[in-house]
């Protein structure tokens, strides 16, 4: 991680325009959109043994740490290590390996291990389903309102377009539930539940993506909550908390990254009208302006799967995230030639943005209906 992608923000990025393409007129939007195909060119023909021992070795040492994990719980002391190297072992398969390989980053290798095809993680939802609500929905139609179901996740209100109802007073407790069971959340997420409730969908369309999703439930369950334990015999008990403790883990600590690159002060949100007939210049533009990025040094980006670079990841989804560092010295260069928020803070400025958005929002709103979404949103920056 470099010095200048360390630095954090001092000011606030500007909200955007009411038009969300105002800033930058056709010819600009169509040079920026070449600027990024540039940078993605020029990662693409560089991709070589580098980037393929990379990962190799992240997952060397995801497996490394699973086996520490499971080995220390037969030794009761030890407990507090291995649910320490069990939820890094998890962290690692959830973030840096799961995520990334099924975005197919690193499919250019052949690896049938790492192919974002044949790769299944250590989540309860199946990377079949994931792939299509997150690598095609969400990255498709990054936050766009009524498009993207990542915005809430159908639970939660994230936005003040979204209309507020007395079910949101409980924003803060769903959000805490939400972290803390955040795997059966995305899974449960994907089956739409929200819009089986308000009569959107019918049970019948859900039965094949339900049977898939009880499947994997089924093998998650035996895995960590009976064999794992059993194998340790009298200390299944141990042995099932630990589990236990190391899911938690490593839910509350991928809730947040992804929280905090979706969700702070400054990050917009954009209608279906202002994203039609969008030209590749005008996609970049919103995934720039839908994103936001958490500083730290290398160890801490390596945990966060690189999402901790969202907005590079936005833009590039399919790159080798250990290319987001170096990509983002290209990305912040470009933002200031072309006068464009580059939304980046600590860990703890971006979750304390996250928090006070999830608070604010369970209330009513407080603007009036002369008031734009724009002026609210450069209210809660300047906040």
């Amino acid at each position: 991680m470099t010095a200048t992608q360390d630095r954090p923000t001092t000011e606030a990025p500007p909200a955007p325009d009411a038009t969300i393409f105002g800033r930058l007129g056709p010819e600009q939007l169509e040079a920026f959109g070449e600027e990024m195909d540039a940078i993605r060119q020029r990662v693409l023909a560089d991709l070589g043994e580098a980037d393929a021992a990379y990962i190799r070795n992240v997952v060397k040492a995801q497996r490394a740490f699973e086996i520490a994990g499971r080995a220390l719980f037969y030794l009761p002391p030890a407990w507090p290590l291995a649910v320490a190297s069990l939820s890094v072992s998890k962290i690692l398969d959830n973030m840096e390996i799961g995520h990334n390989v099924m975005h197919g980053q690193y499919d250019w290798m052949g690896d049938p291990g790492l192919s974002s095809r044949m790769y299944e993680w250590d989540n309860v939802c199946p990377s079949e389903q994931w792939k299509y609500s997150h690598n095609y929905i969400h990255h498709t139609y990054t936050n766009i309102l009524g498009k993207d179901r990542d915005i809430g996740y159908g639970v939660l209100r994230m936005d003040e377009d979204q209309p507020w109802h007395p079910y949101y007073l409980g924003n803060p407790l769903y959000a805490f539930l939400l972290m803390v069971f955040f795997e059966w959340g995305v899974a449960m997420h994907d089956l739409e539940v929200e819009n089986l409730v308000a009569g959107k969908r019918k049970i019948e369309e859900n039965r094949a993506l339900h049977a898939g999703i009880m499947r994997k439930v089924k093998r998650q369950a035996l895995k960590d909550y009976v064999l794992f334990p059993a194998l340790t015999g009298p200390l299944f008990p141990l042995t099932f908390a630990g589990n236990a403790t190391a899911n938690l883990v490593r839910n509350v600590w991928a809730f947040n990254i992804i929280f905090c690159g979706h969700f702070p002060a400054g990050v917009a949100t954009f209608s279906q009208e202002e994203c039609e007939d969008e030209s590749r210049g005008q996609w970049y533009f919103r995934q720039l302006l839908g994103s936001a990025n958490i500083t730290g040094g290398k160890l801490f980006h390596l945990m966060t799967g690189n999402l901790s670079h969202q907005i590079e990841h936005h833009l590039f989804p399919d790159l080798p995230a250990r290319r987001y560092p170096e990509i983002a010295e290209d990305v912040r260069d470009i933002c200031e030639r072309y006068d464009l928020p580059y939304n980046t803070g600590p860990l703890g400025k971006q979750l304390f943005s996250v928090a006070k958005k999830i608070c604010r929002l369970a209330l009513p709103d407080r603007r009036t209906k002369e008031e734009s979404p724009v002026a609210e949103q450069d209210a809660a920056v300047a906040a």
